[in-house]
């Protein structure tokens, strides 16, 4: 297991960033509605993760402001355009989904309220099948925020659950 102590190796993600490398090293980020995808090629032990916090540019006005890793469409953009310069094919990943948690339950019960978790993970499935990205494991939905830590050595990744998020009233 990588070794949390050695700071040297720690990527750490913030909404909106992208990485995609080699290891040894530790990546990591703290989700709550925002949606965390890994890709791990085993032979070579590349990889990449990033942090997104909406699903589709193309959905949003205004969106130019927005850093490259902010929607999903371009961070698996990202990810396709790293695969083909590294001459990786797509099948040969392992690929896992992460977050998507309802952080206000209860407020998407009322009308004209967007559930931006649930979108996030719905689109993000589709665009990487469309892409053709196969995913292996996920840990979406639920109502409390996570933690994710991916090892590109071994392509292990492991969650790290906070607390049940307070009903909205």
């Amino acid at each position: 297991m990588f070794s949390l102590r050695d700071k040297a190796n720690q990527i750490v993600l913030t909404p909106g960033q992208l990485y995609f490398g080699k290891g040894p090293a530790l990546v990591h980020t703290l989700l709550g509605s925002c949606v965390a995808i890994t890709l791990w090629h085993r032979k070579t032990k590349m990889g990449g993760m990033c942090h997104y916090l909406l699903a589709c540019r193309q959905s949003y006005e205004k969106n130019e402001h927005h850093s490259l890793g902010y929607y999903g469409t371009d961070a698996i953009n990202f990810f396709k355009q790293q695969s083909i310069k590294n001459g990786l094919n797509f099948d040969e990943f392992e690929v896992k989904l992460f977050g998507g948690g309802n952080m206000f339950e209860g407020i998407h019960d009322r009308p004209n309220v967007v559930n931006v978790a649930s979108n996030n993970i719905v689109q993000g499935r589709q665009m990487l099948e469309e892409f053709g990205f196969v995913v292996n494991a996920e840990d979406v939905g639920g109502v409390r925020y996570r933690k994710i830590y991916f090892e590109l050595t071994t392509g292990d990744v492991w969650v790290q659950y906070g607390k049940h998020s307070k009903t909205c009233q």
